[in-house]
């Protein structure tokens, strides 16, 4: 798995998580649901879920340790067809500061 991230002029481009932190701020958690639903129902798993974010910021060294004191945010549609916190449902939440560790995301 790598990290996709597209410009808003369109250009892509792909980060291996263990590789980079990212930094994203004014994010909203986005899915497309039916298809989340059909993937947590047995389907094929395909990309369904994304992060719209304000600013970004892609560090390559001096992580920040954010899975030591930030709330984990999941998104695994084979268990469950939203992203979630702490047990609850946070499908379009509004987030000010997410950060990556690896492939997990992290609100703080």
């Amino acid at each position: 798995m790598k990290w996709k991230i597209q410009h808003p002029d369109g250009t892509i481009e792909y980060h291996s998580p263990t590789d980079i932190q990212l930094l994203m701020h004014d994010c909203i958690l986005k899915n497309h649901k039916k298809t989340a639903q059909k993937i947590y129902d047995g389907g094929e798993k395909v990309v369904c879920a994304w992060v719209l974010c304000k600013s970004l910021a892609i560090k390559k060294e001096a992580f920040i340790q954010a899975d030591a004191h930030g709330e984990r945010i999941r998104y695994n549609p084979r268990v469950t067809p939203h992203w979630i916190l702490d047990g609850e449902n946070v499908d379009g939440m509004s987030v000010n500061k997410l950060v990556s560790v690896d492939f997990g995301l992290y609100k703080i």
